[in-house]
This record gives C-alpha cells, sequence and structure tokens, in this order.
C-alpha cells in the first residue's frame, strides 16, 4: 500500500507538468517573501485609506477648536504730560488762546492776550492755573514815591474804588473786593494794574473719573476739589454739598458726604487709563485698581468681572507706558496638537487631525496611481499594438510621436500648468482630475514601446497565421491574440510605475503643484514642513506620511519583481 501511495504521489517535475500556466505563476510568485511582504502592506494601506476614512469619526476637513488661558492687552495706561482744559459754562477757550497760555506758562508770565482778549494767568498750584478774562480799568505808576492812578480807555473811577485801590497798593495787597465785586493788582514795583477778572477756564495735568456713569461734574467742582487737592485740604464744599478728599501721592479719591455717610464719587489722578478694544467700557473701579496697582509697585491684580468670574490682570511697564494684559480663557484652533487619545497622530498648522487626513490623503494618492496606470496603459496598449501589427508608415508615424513625448520636460511643463491653475483659481476637485491627465499623457511612451516590440515578434508566430487564414479581423487579431500575450508584462510594469507615480503626486504636491486644499494628499501633508522649526519640534506632522508613502511605493516595487521574477517561464526555486 504505501509503494501505491508513493508512486500516486506526484513529484515537482510531474506537479508543474499538470499544474495551468496562471497557477506557475501564482506559486513562484508566493514564494518570494518581499512580493508576499508588499501585497500584505498594499491591502493594509487599501484598508488604512478606504476603510479609515468610514470608521474615523472625524471629517477630512473637521477643524478642532480648544480653550487656552492667554494673556491679551486689555489697556494701555500713560501718565498725562499735557494740560488738560476744563471751560466754564457759557464760556469759550479756543484753541488758539491755549496754545499762547502755554508759552505764557512757560515764559512765567501773568497775563496774555490771544485773540484780541487779555487773559489773566493765575497760578492756584503745582501745573493747576487759572485763566481769567482781564477787563483793565486804571493803571497806578509810582515816581519818586508820588503815585499817580489814571483810568484806562474811557473807563472811570468812582471816587471809592480809587480810594481802595491806593489801600491797597500801599498795603501791597494783590486783591481786594468792593461792594462784592473782586478787583485784581497785577504789575511790578512801578507800575501796577487794576482789573476784574471773569473765570473762563482752568488748565491742570489732572483727570476727573466718576463712579456713578450718569454723574456730571461742573466746573465749580473740578475747580475747588483741585484748589483743596493743592491746598491740603481734606474737604470742600460746593454748591452746599459737602465733600471729603483722600489724597495718595498722585491721585486722590472724592466722597460725597450725605447725612454723615462717605460715598465715592469721583477719582481724580494724572493716569490715562484706555481699553485696547474701543468697544470695551473701563470702568472707574477697573481704573482706581489699575492706578493703585502702579502706586504700589505691582505687577499684577485681580478683578471680579460682571460674570463673577475672577480675572487676572498683568501689568508690564516701558518706560512710562503701562500695558495691562487680560489672563482670559478664550478659543483657539488646536494647531500642532500632540498626540493624544482624542488625536492619536495629533493635529496639523490647520487644527485637523492627521490621523483622519492620511486615510483621505491615501484614497487620493491611490486612485491617482491607479487611473493614471489606467490612462498609461490603455494609450500605450492601444498606440503599440496598432504601430507593432501594421508596421511601415503607421509605425514610423506612431514612434515619432513616441518621440516627441518623450522631448517633452515633463517637471518644467507640470509646473507651468500648476500656475496658469493658480492663477485662473482653479477647483481644487478639478486640479485633482487635471494632474491625472497630465501625468497619464506623459507616461504612455514607455509602454507604447514596449508593447509595440514584443508584437513585432509575435505577429510573425504560426498562431497570428492561422488567425489570419481563419479570416478573423484585424481588431480581433491585436486585441484577442497578440495584446494578452503582452500582460505578463503589462502587470510587472503597471506595478512597478505605481511606485513611481505616486512619488510624482507627492513630489508635486509638496510643491504646491498638486493637490490643494482642503483635499488631503500625502505629498501636501509633508508640504506642511515648510520651516526648520516645524521639522524638528513636529515630527508627528511629517514623519507619518512619509512612511506612508515609503511603504507604499516599495511595496508596489516588491509586487512587481514578485511578479516580474513569476512570469520569468526560466525561473527556477
Amino acid at each position: 500500500m504505501e509503494n501505491n501511495k508513493k508512486n500516486m504521489a506526484l513529484d515537482d517535475e510531474q506537479r508543474v507538468r499538470v499544474l495551468s500556466p496562471s497557477m506557475l505563476v501564482f506559486k513562484r510568485f508566493i514564494r518570494n517573501k518581499l512580493a508576499i511582504v508588499g501585497t500584505f502592506i498594499i491591502i493594509g494601506m487599501f484598508l488604512f485609506a478606504f476603510l479609515g476614512g468610514l470608521v474615523s469619526p472625524y471629517g477630512e476637513s473637521q477643524v478642532f477648536m480648544g480653550y487656552e488661558t492667554i494673556s491679551k492687552e486689555y489697556a494701555s495706561v500713560t501718565r498725562n504730560k499735557e494740560y488738560r482744559y476744563t471751560v466754564a459754562e457759557g464760556k469759550e477757550f479756543p484753541s488758539a488762546a491755549r496754545a499762547t497760555m502755554i508759552l505764557a506758562v512757560n515764559k512765567g508770565e501773568s497775563e496774555f492776550t490771544a485773540m484780541d482778549q487779555t487773559y489773566a494767568l493765575t497760578k492756584e498750584g503745582d501745573q493747576f492755573y487759572r485763566i481769567s478774562l482781564m477787563d483793565k480799568l486804571a493803571t497806578a505808576t509810582s515816581l519818586r514815591g508820588i503815585k499817580t492812578i489814571a483810568a484806562v480807555g474811557e473807563k472811570e473811577l468812582t471816587s471809592e474804588l480809587k480810594t481802595a485801590f491806593e489801600t491797597a497798593l500801599t498795603n501791597k495787597e494783590t486783591s481786594f473786593e468792593l461792594d462784592g465785586v473782586t478787583y485784581y493788582i497785577n504789575g511790578d514795583a512801578k507800575t501796577s494794574v487794576l482789573s476784574t477778572h471773569e473765570d473762563v477756564a482752568f488748565a491742570s495735568m489732572k483727570i476727573f473719573d466718576v463712579y456713578a456713569q450718569d454723574t456730571q461734574l461742573n466746573y465749580n467742582f473740578k475747580l475747588t476739589a483741585q484748589r483743596a487737592i493743592s491746598e491740603g485740604a481734606s474737604e470742600f464744599t460746593v454748591d452746599g454739598n459737602d465733600y471729603k478728599l483722600e489724597v495718595e501721592e498722585e491721585s486722590a479719591i472724592v466722597y460725597a458726604m450725605v447725612n454723615g455717610t462717605a460715598t465715592e464719587y469721583a477719582q481724580i489722578t494724572d493716569l490715562i487709563v484706555q481699553p485696547i478694544d474701543s468697544n470695551t467700557f473701563l470702568d472707574i473701579t477697573f481704573k482706581a485698581l489699575v492706578e493703585n496697582a502702579i502706586a504700589d509697585g505691582e505687577t499684577s491684580f485681580t478683578q471680579i468681572d460682571g460674570e463673577g468670574n475672577e480675572v487676572t490682570y498683568t501689568i508690564e511697564r516701558k518706560n512710562e507706558q503701562f500695558t495691562v494684559k487680560a489672563d482670559s480663557k478664550t478659543q483657539v484652533i488646536q494647531i500642532y496638537a500632540k498626540p493624544s487619545k482624542a488625536h492619536w497622530l495629533g493635529t496639523d498648522a490647520n487644527g485637523m487631525d492627521i490621523l483622519t487626513r492620511l486615510m483621505y490623503g491615501g484614497r487620493i494618492s491611490l486612485i491617482i496611481g491607479f487611473i493614471v496606470v489606467i490612462i498609461q496603459v490603455t494609450l500605450g496598449v492601444v498606440l503599440g499594438g496598432i504601430a507593432g501589427y501594421f508596421g511601415k508608415w503607421v509605425d514610423n508615424l506612431i514612434m515619432r510621436i513616441v518621440d516627441i513625448f518623450y522631448c517633452i520636460p515633463s517637471l518644467p511643463l507640470v509646473i507651468i500648468v500648476g500656475s496658469i491653475m493658480d492663477q485662473m483659481k482653479i477647483d481644487p476637485q478639478v486640479r485633482i482630475y487635471f494632474l491625472m491627465l497630465i501625468l497619464g499623457l506623459l507616461g504612455w511612451p514607455g509602454i507604447a514601446r514596449m508593447v509595440r516590440g514584443q508584437i513585432l515578434s509575435l505577429r510573425e508566430q504560426e498562431f497570428m497565421t492561422a488567425a489570419e487564414a481563419m479570416g478573423i479581423s484585424i481588431p480581433r487579431r491585436i486585441f484577442k491574440h497578440l495584446i494578452p500575450n503582452v500582460i505578463p508584462q503589462l502587470i510587472v510594469m503597471a506595478t512597478m510605475g505605481l511606485g513611481s507615480i505616486i512619488l510624482t503626486e507627492s513630489t508635486l504636491s509638496f510643491l504646491g503643484l498638486g493637490v490643494k486644499f482642503p483635499f488631503a494628499s500625502w505629498g501636501n501633508i509633508i508640504s506642511a514642513v515648510s520651516n526648520v522649526h516645524v521639522m524638528t519640534n513636529f515630527w508627528f506632522v511629517w514623519i507619518p506620511a512619509g512612511m506612508c508613502i515609503l511603504l507604499t511605493v516599495l511595496a508596489f516595487n516588491f509586487i512587481g519583481d514578485g511578479l516580474r521574477d513569476a512570469f520569468d517561464p526560466k525561473m527556477k526555486r
């Protein structure tokens, strides 16, 4: 029995004889370990690209947002270096007069003339001047101890006014009151001028803020408060209302006294606190906190906002200017987020999930590769088959066309076409079709030459003579009897060409000439690495895409080598 079984078993030579040609190719192919590895890699890439996008919970162009604590510029603070004018109700103090007033202050003068008006300049305190409209009534000149008083112009002096003027000069007074009118004396030891003053405005470096937004501060209040600060007083009365003053170095707080209760009423300071955003309103409480922090030399402070959240503010100083920054949670795009449970490969420069982009990018790269190969094989088989079968002038014409295509500089042509599409703002999806068409039209000549060469030798075989004798049509002879004999070589060329096409597409996309955003391809994913900083610090952006290209191209080359060895009839293992 054992001998019979041994006789019935086929040895390797007998097994080869009974196997079909396709089975022989398969047997030889699976013996090639690298080809098997390449096959599994390609299967994995197809599953990753075409099924991964369906499984992924994210979209190809989905942007992910997150909240981060960001320090934003909130307000600017500067120390006031210019005089600010408060004009009395019903009065005017034009800009020309203000400019002349500054010159008078710098020269130390007590009066100045502007626009045919004479103004008295009274220093009430440090950088605090009261401006009055002067009405000169008389002058007094002193010569050898004799005083001569004369009226100014057509003005008349009463005996009572003249006597009061002489008395004030004797007592060296600068003002006196007569019949409820205050008279002022200006001048030097030789000449004195008697005049009345009508308050027009006052100028100071201080800025007034109120605690209640609907509160309006009038001229008398501001003037009296400024005088109280200059005199070092702790309280003052205006229009029958009592106020308490609390002075702190360069600022002061005014409290309104109502039934013995002090209520914050106004703040006087020389700091200008302005919001960075014109739509932001800064209340006086915030300004007071800023000023107190600056006065105390602090670099930060906290405040409860309108929603009850505690906001931390930091103060940065540059010379006499301060910048207040608010630390707040802001919704931002998750750019270059590191790999995590939510994003296994992190996010890219646009805040998109890299793993999902790789899946969709694999679809584009593989589809482009296969469609371009189909275009190349179709054109190459048709034109190569016709040239090889008919020969003579047909062969000559088609081969010259092949030579022309060989002479076309592929990369410069693609760059020119890409620039034209950029200029015309072609839709990104349409660009993909153009890209496949251009690559297909530029790659068919090699296949055409191979098919032509094979058919030139096959058309003289006996089976072709028999086909011609049977009256089979020419297209049927070419595509039914000749082309099938070239299929093994076509499969090898197409398989090995797939890798180079994917590399070409990736290169063009990297250069910005291929697939455009928002569509993903492995090439334009790598193009995000535009500088050394991204390359060295965010490896998860470009290394996965590079590995996908590397593995896919290697896999197609392994399969191509395996098929070439399997189709070789002289191959023995």
